[in-house]
């Protein structure tokens, strides 16, 4: 099985591909001073050209785990889930944290399948 790492940061990879999936890292809004609604839309565009640039698409994530802080807030979260992925739902699991370092309200992982 081959590996293959792309996006580099300092600390990471953002995607890595093997065995036919692309696997994204933790990814956070750029203006974390914005409602979780309009955070989780920045993220969801990021990560849209993250699996671009891996050679894939968000009608072929698979799974996903997305940590909040505030989830009394998750309503307007879900609410730009929904509208990024219309009927292409991925799984995912909604974990509530105390804190994702500075004023981050969500961070969002996720799993897609290569092509």
């Amino acid at each position: 099985m081959s590996i293959t790492r792309s996006i580099r940061t300092p600390i990471m990879h953002r995607a890595v591909e093997a065995n036919g999936f692309v696997f994204l890292g933790g990814t956070i809004a750029d203006d974390t001073s914005v409602s979780m609604g309009d955070q989780t839309r920045n993220i969801l565009g990021k990560i849209a050209g993250y699996l671009k640039e891996a050679g894939t698409d968000k009608s072929r994530v698979v799974s996903a785990s997305i940590f909040v802080t505030d989830l009394s807030k998750k309503k307007e979260m879900d609410a730009a889930w929904t509208e990024f992925f219309g009927d292409n739902l991925p799984t995912r699991a909604t974990v509530g944290v105390a804190d994702l370092g500075g004023s981050a309200l969500i961070e969002v992982v996720v799993t897609a399948l290569k092509g």
